[in-house]
């Protein structure tokens, strides 16, 4: 790049397409290249030059006719762009005679001719451009800086220009693009010379790669400078990303490519440009094409690109401060695997950047291995070779490998350095009533004790009962709703469960005789654990086997210091509406023998939680899986006397729940065949309560629990 070059190529270019400010906007050819040489020693211009290209579509707009004058006849026996490209580089050196040194830089009515209609194109047809095509002048802006008062750069024209300088040019005896051209060395002419005397010095550059690089999550990133592509191909990579973009200067490790909640890309990216005024300019390349797939392109916020690029592990820096390399990503690797066994998998054809130093394991909280790492290689040719080998086995896995980003590993780092142990799910859409953990009143909470088990790498198609199976004799140890399967943000198994035995004795015992037994061709770790280690990590911590982690700071939430279960006794208040507009006023003993009578165990308050403090966490959720009955805490009366509007109005009457054991079966035969055993009605689910006029009635059709179809019903005296 010339600082002060002694030749000034004034150039402009002709689209098939629109033309003004929308050139290049539609993704059309070029058509067109005319030029002009100002020697800006002499301050003398040469000829007037023109270089027709042939476009591979083929037809023209009427605007481009209308304004060019060029007509289709006249494209036939014109060159495609890469020849014209070369034909216009040999007759500038001819002209100019850079073998004696001269040095020249192109010049341009603003940004659009070079960085919006050459530099797409020619990287969308796998054209490498001249080297005089890197840099240019912008003549809108050299003006700016001889007149700053005028107009907004936005808002000047070559017309505006030259009427500014009174400058005239005879349009009887040009084309349009002549005239054009005219106009632009008539004012480069008059900012040279006196009373200006303006130099054309340091000319703008477009960056000729993307260079990677990493971004701290305490940088601070210009809102006006950030856009988001959606509908990227899956498979695209950030040097894909920066080819789209290609002409506009993006900022180092500016792309980044974002992924879904299972860690995979989803089709859009974030990407940092330098300034404004090129973020501006990519929104014109919105629904522009990669290939056969159109890429929306809107504003983002650099909040947005810290949340996907944005990153504080040290480990993590380390790793990327190693510019220039690529990037693979190894996807289901066995959890026993080691640095020595991915290095023995590349070799020796594609040898990996500073061997071992040169591969990053991701891992949860805890130190487990997720399956995940990423691979440094030093070029394109040894990660070429590197990803030949996807889906080669490794142990007795077979390996995934993806071309990846730094972006990319920030965001895995930090979804998983982030993530609780046990991961959120989902609230219910309907809650009716809050279950919490609930144990028998007669057995009381010691703070410390560790009177729990919790189970780890359990078969995601593992039940209840095959934990009851799992520990086997101590299964008679478990407390009522002591069995907590976790599921994951998708509603699916995490392979964790949580289990509450009746003293810390046996959790011991059942823990030391069924650690690392099989589930279903799977050894599951079994530790004991103490209640108030259960409730941290249900509700956001971490557990592992160097002790107690806090939660993660997410969310805002109350300390668990101040957090208390309800006290003991009913659940629902007396004469509460169910869904269906029943009242239960029934007492509570007349529901479950006593035993089955629960309160809930309070929390004890972490030692590392001040009391009157306020934290931030995720949100955490488990789900109670009880072993045997009740099948349901919900529905707890508190008083025997009715309320107003109560459906049971009367004290001798009692109450069925009817509970279909098969998912399929919605009593689709409709109540005519629950009235031939009961007098009630239907609610819209599965479940449905009926009441009967005496105590008698309702235990005759309890013997009998079949309904039409075959299909078997579980009644239970409410």
């Amino acid at each position: 790049m010339t600082v002060n070059p002694d030749n000034l190529v004034l150039l402009f270019t002709t689209t098939c397409g629109a033309s003004g400010e929308l050139l290049g906007s539609d993704e059309k050819e070029t058509v067109q290249l005319v030029w002009q040489v100002l020697n800006l020693i002499t301050k003398k211009p040469g000829p007037v030059n023109e270089l027709l290209l042939k476009p591979e579509g083929g037809c023209m707009s009427e605007e481009c006719v209308e304004v060019s004058g060029i007509s289709a006849e006249a494209l036939i026996s014109a060159a495609p762009l890469e020849e014209a490209l070369s034909q216009f580089n040999e007759r500038l050196h001819s002209e100019i005679n850079t073998s004696a040194g001269n040095s020249f830089c192109l010049c341009t009515d603003g940004q659009l001719h070079l960085r919006q209609v050459l530099h797409p194109e020619a990287s969308s047809k796998n054209i490498l451009l001249p080297e005089c095509f890197f840099s240019f002048f912008d003549l809108r802006k050299e003006f700016k800086k001889c007149y700053p008062s005028e107009a907004d750069r936005k808002d000047l024209d070559l017309q505006s220009m030259a009427d500014y300088l009174n400058l005239s040019v005879d349009s009887s005896d040009h084309a349009f693009t002549a005239l054009k051209v005219l106009q632009m060395s008539s004012i480069a002419q008059a900012l040279i010379s006196e009373p200006v005397c303006h130099t054309f010095s340091c000319p703008e550059k477009v960056n000729e790669k993307f260079e990677t690089g990493t971004c701290s999550k305490m940088e601070r990133i210009d809102d006006n400078t950030v856009i988001r592509a959606r509908g990227l191909p899956w498979q695209s990579s950030d040097q894909d990303v920066a080819r789209f973009f290609r002409g506009l200067n993006i900022a180092k490790g500016g792309a980044a490519l974002c992924l879904n909640a299972q860690g995979r890309r989803n089709g859009e990216a974030l990407v940092r440009f330098e300034n404004e005024e090129h973020r501006d300019l990519a929104l014109q390349r919105h629904k522009h094409h990669m290939g056969s797939r159109y890429i929306e392109v809107y504003k983002a916020t650099g909040e947005d690109f810290l949340k996907i690029a944005g990153g504080t592990s040290n480990e993590v820096a380390n790793f990327l401060s190693r510019e220039n390399q690529v990037i693979v990503r190894m996807r289901g690797l066995p959890f026993t695997a080691t640095a020595e066994q991915v290095l023995q998998f590349f070799s020796p054809s594609c040898p990996v950047t500073d061997g071992s130093e040169g591969i990053l394991f991701v891992r949860f909280p805890d130190g487990r291995p997720t399956g995940d790492a990423f691979v440094l290689f030093s070029c394109e040719e040894h990660a070429e070779n590197a990803l030949k080998k996807h889906k080669e086995i490794l142990g007795k896995r077979y390996i995934e490998l993806f071309r990846s980003t730094a972006a990319e590993v920030q965001q895995v780092l930090n979804k998983y350095s982030s993530a609780p142990l046990i991961a959120v799910a989902p609230a219910p859409i309907l809650p009716v009533v809050p279950q919490p953990t609930f144990v028998p009143s007669t057995v009381a909470a010691v703070v410390g004790t560790r009177d729990c088990l919790r189970l780890r790498g359990l078969p995601y198609d593992a039940s209840v009962q095959d934990i009851l199976l799992f520990l086997g004799e101590y299964t008679a140890d478990i407390r009522p709703h002591g069995v907590h399967m976790v599921l994951n943000q998708q509603g699916r198994p995490s392979g964790d469960a949580f289990i509450q035995m009746r003293s810390a004795e046996r959790a011991y015992l059942a823990a030391h005789r069924c650690h690392k037994r099989s589930m279903k061709e799977r050894y599951v770790e079994v530790f004991p654990c103490s209640a108030q280690e259960m409730n941290v990590v249900l509700m956001g911590g971490s557990l592992s086997r160097s002790g107690l982690s806090p939660p993660p700071c997410k969310l805002r939430r109350l300390s668990p210091a101040s957090y208390t279960l309800p006290p003991g006794g009913a659940v629902l208040p007396a004469g509460a509406v169910l869904p269906t507009g029943a009242v239960l006023p029934v007492d509570a003993a007349a529901l479950y023998p006593s035993q089955f009578l629960l309160n809930p165990r309070p929390l004890a308050p972490a030692a590392f939680y001040p009391a009157n403090s306020q934290m931030y966490m995720n949100y955490a959720a488990y789900y109670p899986s009880p072993p045997g009955s009740p099948p349901n805490m919900g529905y707890y009366p508190t008083s025997h006397a009715p309320s107003a509007g109560s459906v049971l109005s009367h004290p001798p009457t009692a109450m069925i729940r009817m509970q279909s054991h098969t998912s399929a079966h919605a009593y689709a035969s409709g109540v005519k065949e629950i009235l031939s055993m009961v007098q009630g009605y239907q609610p819209s689910n599965s479940d449905a309560l009926v009441t009967l006029p005496s105590l008698l009635s309702a235990k005759q059709p309890i013997g009998d629990q079949s309904l039409g179809g075959g299909a078997y019903v579980d009644l239970q005296l409410l």
